[in-house]
């Protein structure tokens, strides 16, 4: 049986270079730099302020179509086109998210891209890297400590122990974990109460770490937060518990941007880690006002779909940073685009059915209706996409071409992509349609204004991007909603959290639905990150491990070396 080159033995296969030179790449000289070994480095916030005046590059988000269980490659296309604007004579910064150890051990596997566009050293990337998550872990359980003691030592705050929100988190998939009850034993060992864990990128303080422009941002921020309500309805903070100090005292080192590269020597800016369901799936602010003066072009990527990566990114993110994108790239296959025209059955980890791969441009043209809407949702904010089709070697020519066919159809370029297998050669016609796109004039708007209501926010994103007659509010949500404007919540952006399998609320429908309305359960309100979240649907923000987990896998061989890193 032919050997297949694994990421993991691509990365250890190449040579790269000094980190310090990776960095003056950017223009970042070695006081900026705080290394952890020769080949990742943190970046010190100094550099902000240091490279303001510098040229601003342009500044591109790549999202997708909906994903399915095959993996679109989004982060592989956002790793190969920053490679690929080397191979056109163009500077990029690439800005991505750090990956959690859970879905690594988990069924995903790894956030670093793969084959020849990947960023490295992989097994720092997927493990630890600089210790971050585990700030972020430390600094979410300090307040859990916090409140509990508070609990214990006569809750002078008034707390409705049947109504406190703020919950553990961990940093591995473990769904024994999802409900518990704590404070069981004896007098000293607290006070017993129901409460949980979810996975550490679920964290609300991990969305506050990606969303804060600086260390002063990142303390008011989490004095913010809000563990729960009295009996009165009344929000109790982190601020009022004097447990914010603490976490930020923890996250002060996690809030510097880390530094690695691409196999090419591409600078990639790798920082945070915000769950895509309940939070806004973007990698940090600070990374970007960093790299948006380090070179021609920043390239950062947005969790799932346009539908919610993007759109969090353009209404969320955009509106912390200050930053305007002036490109958009929505990833897409030709396995995509079969799978949504709903005539196959894609089960993650089970063989693909043998008809998908079989040519036949007209399945892929009836599930193009996904990337229609989500190129739409693009162009709802004044930013021009162009469509990146990641291709495979199981694909036909006849189906991409049915794809540049119906992107041409809606005025958009689209160009086939190969950085999988050919780094950033693959992806030099897509960085010059980039290019093309960027430098275009367009005019980015946010979808609703800061003064709407969180009604009339939930309402606009639901019909406007997920194509929704409307929205229906059970009575919990109605009244938490009232809470929330009563408590001066109003003004914060919405981050529906709803299934990422479909446009929809529901997972079951593929392509674009129309004809539903959107049901939102109940709404909560991360006031310290920024946003309130209204929940459509169960979302498990605690992920289990399968049958056959990546951990399984995963060993030291008898040279101390990891094998089965995925």
């Amino acid at each position: 049986m032919q050997h297949i080159t694994t990421a993991l033995e691509i990365s250890r296969a190449a040579k790269l270079a000094p980190i310090a030179d990776v960095a003056a790449e950017m223009g970042l000289g070695p006081h900026l730099l705080e290394p952890y070994g020769e080949h990742v480095a943190k970046i010190r916030l100094d550099a902000i302020e240091e490279l303001a005046d510098w040229p601003r590059a342009r500044y591109v988000v790549v999202t997708a179509v909906t994903p399915t269980p095959l993996g679109e490659g989004k982060t592989t296309t956002t790793i190969g086109l920053g490679q690929g604007m080397a191979r056109i004579g163009r500077r990029a910064t690439v800005a991505i998210r750090q990956g959690s150890m859970g879905p690594t051990f988990g069924i995903k596997g790894g956030a670093a891209g793969g084959g020849y566009s990947q960023a490295v050293p992989f097994e720092s990337l997927n493990l630890h890297l600089t210790g971050d998550m585990h700030a972020v872990t430390s600094a979410h359980n300090m307040l859990s400590a916090i409140l509990d003691n508070h609990l214990y030592q006569g809750n002078q705050l008034g707390l409705d122990p049947a109504n406190i929100t703020w919950r553990r988190v961990l940093d591995v998939n473990d769904r024994a974990l999802r409900n518990i009850v704590v404070g069981l034993g004896g007098a000293e060992d607290g006070v017993p109460r129901q409460t949980g864990f979810d996975i550490t990128a679920a964290s609300e303080v991990m969305a506050v770490l990606a969303l804060s422009t600086s260390l002063q941002d990142l303390r008011r921020r989490l004095g913010r937060v809000v563990v729960g309500y009295t009996r009165s309805g009344e929000p109790v903070t982190a601020e009022e518990l004097r447990g914010a100090g603490a976490m930020a005292v923890i996250l002060r080192e996690a809030l510097k941007p880390n530094l690695v590269q691409t196999l090419e020597h591409t600078p990639v800016l790798v920082h945070a880690g915000p769950f895509g369901n309940i939070a806004h799936g973007n990698s940090s602010v600070v990374a970007d006002l960093i790299g948006i003066h380090s070179g021609d072009v920043l390239i950062t990527e947005a969790g799932f779909g346009a539908d919610m990566g993007a759109e969090r990114f353009f209404n969320i993110k955009c509106r912390a940073s200050g930053l305007v994108p002036d490109a958009a790239v929505v990833v897409t296959t030709v396995r995509a685009l079969k799978a949504h025209s709903g005539k196959y059955r894609v089960v993650a980890g089970r063989p693909l059915p043998p008809a998908l791969l079989e040519e036949n441009p007209d399945d892929v043209l009836a599930g193009g209706a996904n990337l229609v809407k989500q190129v739409e949702n693009v162009r709802l904010h004044g930013v021009t996409p162009v469509v990146a089709i990641n291709g495979f070697p199981e694909d036909h020519r006849s189906e991409h071409a049915a794809i540049a066919e119906l992107a041409s159809s809606l005025g958009v370029r689209a160009v086939v992509s190969t950085p999988f297998a050919n780094g950033g050669e693959g992806a030099a016609e897509l960085a010059e349609a980039v290019i093309e796109a960027a430098e275009a004039d367009s005019e980015f708007a946010l979808l609703y204004p800061d003064d709407s209501s969180l009604r009339e926010k939930i309402e606009t994103v639901a019909t406007k991007v997920y194509g929704a007659d409307g929205v229906d509010y059970s009575p919990t949500a109605g009244r938490q909603l009232d809470t929330y404007e009563r408590n001066g919540f109003g003004r914060l952006p919405v981050c529906i959290a709803k299934t990422h399998l479909s446009i929809s609320s529901d997972p079951a429908l593929k392509g674009a639905p129309t004809g539903w309305r959107l049901p939102v359960r109940e709404v909560r309100a991360s006031v310290g990150a920024g946003f309130v979240y209204p929940i459509c649907g169960d979302m498990r923000t605690m992920p289990g491990l399968g049958s056959d987990p990546a951990a399984f896998h995963i060993d030291i061989d008898e040279h101390g070396e990891i094998v089965g890193l995925a």
